[in-house]
């Protein structure tokens, strides 16, 4: 099992490299979301499907949260590292 670091005892290049990645994976998620989204919600209003399920991506986009929160804890730490040089 991989040990946990501080972010702030990662180099800044790897920093760099992380919030590009996070960046790349959210954007795919996201539209991918995006569009079952709008899937559901056209099968809701169109067909005989319950329209509670209309809740379901509405909740998954939860899933994308801790990914927010590790991004915007990058982006703070570089932030303050460009402040102290």
């Amino acid at each position: 099992m991989k040990k946990e670091t501080s972010i702030s005892a990662i180099p800044v290049e790897e920093l760099y490299k992380k919030k590009k990645s996070l960046q790349g994976a959210l954007l795919g998620l996201g539209l991918v979301l995006l569009v079952a989204t709008a899937v559901i919600i056209y099968l809701a209003f169109s067909s005989n499907m319950p329209k509670v399920l209309m809740i379901v991506p509405f909740c998954s986009s939860l899933t994308l949260l801790p990914a927010f929160i590790s991004l915007s804890q990058i982006n703070t730490e570089l932030k303050n590292r460009n402040a102290k040089s």
